[in-house]
């Protein structure tokens, strides 16, 4: 762990009740913006499930990154997932 020195008024500013978990979702958001992590990443850096960092995201007004690639892999999963 890496202990990081804000100013008091922080927390104020970022309207945080818990200073360290906000400023973990804003170097996460910052990072998957900037496109230098994923979205599994960003969510572990947040300290979130997947699906909490998607809503962060949107509300955030991120674009989610989904390449051709992305796709490709998606429906070959589809393909070799077993249908009950």
């Amino acid at each position: 762990m890496l202990n990081v020195s804000v100013p008091a008024d922080l927390a104020r500013i970022v309207k945080a009740k818990d200073l360290s978990k906000a400023v973990r979702e804003l170097v996460a958001l910052e990072l998957y913006r900037e496109g230098l992590i994923s979205l599994g990443k960003a969510a572990e850096i947040a300290g979130l499930s997947l699906w909490e960092m998607m809503e962060l995201v949107a509300r955030k007004g991120v674009p989610i990154r989904y390449s051709p690639e992305d796709l490709k892999s998606d429906l070959k999963t589809l393909e070799e997932t077993p249908t009950k």
